[in-house]
């Protein structure tokens, strides 16, 4: 690492430690809304209990997308793995949540620490993973130079890098170039991930594709689906909104009554479960009959309740499952768009807002398939609410054409799995 280098990792790291005495108060702060933000917190700083007996893999998996992302790669590695233990870490109660959901005790799961060279050293000392995995885009400059001190290979898994987060880092110079150097591998989803990487330093880069187009729909989902359906009603249009951030909820109400589609009942599911009753509000204030997913009961929904509210916590496939069309939140405000990968593996027409950035390539090549639709603005969502609700043909061919093009996208897990086993160290294999 050069002079300069070195300068800025010091800088960085001096700016860490002055934030490090409000550390308590952000937990406290973020507690206020999820408790469980004051569980686990001297892991945060470096400290754990248990210690596995196996030589471990880890992954770092920041929240809830990461994690579910993940799942496919983990569960691949559980099997391609047996004499080694699967080591999680999160940053989110929601991340460290879903983990528990998905793998029960199959893995173990902690908080990351905070990125200080003494929180560092005491994660990599205690673990001493023989092999470590950031998902998507997570980089913390002393964990990657924590690592490279202590010999641990690390690499940067279905990695992906929007023009927005490009810029961010550009403007972080020597230590974003360096850092992104130290990886031993880069698994780029895309190619344009891949030169976005690359022209900020990373080296040994491939493009393996998104983990996410190999989760596969639980075997559950399907039957689940189907329930919540009868639920609903077969006889009535459903309109699912997933995964919305705040200040859509309003809009999506706005595109349904412009649509105006008799007995239409739309589904939404806030991306953040601390924004449950938030929105709870929002239907209440507009007079809207809705019932709470969390206490819909084996009575089916009124045909007078116009909203379901998704309260619930792992169901997104269910909730795709018995949607007639699903429109992916993050999109109708410049908040770079959530994943449409799920919709379409369930077979679903998908409609998304212009803003993508997160997903940009996915989305534009779910359009080109003819399994996706970009809208405008609210106006133009209701327009194409209106039209596909009102044409089951349009449904069947976007349903069709998102089954088809989900299916040929997979096989990034094997890719990825295969740069894991090159560098496991040979006596650990």
């Amino acid at each position: 690492m050069c002079e300069n280098s070195t300068m800025s990792l010091r800088m960085y790291t001096f700016l860490l430690y002055l934030l490090l005495p409000f550390t308590p108060l952000k937990l406290l702060w973020r507690a206020r809304k999820q408790p469980e933000y004051l569980e686990h917190w001297r892991e945060r700083y470096g400290f754990y209990s248990s210690t596995p007996a196996k030589p471990v893999i880890w992954l770092h998996c920041v929240s809830v997308g990461e994690t579910r992302a993940a799942e496919p790669l983990i569960k691949a590695l559980l099997a391609a793995y047996p004499n080694h233990h699967i080591l999680l870490t999160h940053i989110t109660p929601t991340g460290r949540a879903t983990s528990e959901q998905l793998f029960g005790n199959t893995i173990s799961r902690v908080y990351l620490p905070y990125d200080l060279p003494f929180a560092v050293s005491r994660f990599l000392k205690h673990f001493k993973p023989a092999v470590g995995v950031l998902m998507e885009t997570e980089l913390w400059f002393n964990l990657i130079a924590g690592c490279k001190q202590q010999g641990i290979p690390l690499l940067l898994i279905n990695a992906r890098l929007s023009e927005k987060s490009a810029r961010g880092y550009a403007k972080l110079g020597n230590i974003a170039r360096d850092g992104l150097q130290q990886l031993q591998a880069v698994a780029a989803q895309t190619n344009d991930d891949a030169q976005r990487l690359q022209l900020l330093g990373a080296q040994n880069i491939s493009i393996t594709g998104n983990l996410k187009f190999d989760v596969a729909p639980p075997d559950s989902a399907h039957a689940a689906a189907r329930q919540l359906r009868h639920l609903l009603g077969h006889d009535r249009p459903v309109f699912l909104a997933a995964s919305t951030r705040e200040g859509e909820e309003a809009l999506i109400i706005e595109a349904v009554n412009k649509a105006n589609i008799a007995h239409l009942l739309t589904i939404i599911v806030p991306r953040h479960p601390q924004r449950f009753d938030e929105v709870a509000a929002l239907l209440e204030k507009n007079n809207l009959t809705y019932v709470r997913r969390s206490t819909l009961s084996s009575q089916p929904v009124s045909a007078e309740c116009a909203f379901l509210l998704g309260d619930s916590m792992g169901e997104m496939f269910t909730y795709y499952g018995a949607c007639d069309i699903a429109f992916i939140g993050g999109s109708l405000l410049p908040l770079g768009g959530q994943n449409l990968i799920e919709a379409l593996s369930m077979g679903k027409p998908v409609l998304s807002g212009p803003h993508t950035f997160n997903f940009e390539q996915v989305n534009n090549l779910a359009i080109s398939a003819g399994a996706a639709i970009r809208v405008a603005d609210v106006n133009a969502l209701s327009a194409e609410i209106q039209r596909l609700i009102n044409s089951p043909e349009a449904r069947e061919r976007m349903s069709s054409a998102a089954t088809e093009f989900s299916q040929k996208s997979g096989g990034a897990v094997n890719k990825s799995i295969e740069i894991i086993r090159k560098l496991l160290p040979a006596k650990t294999r």
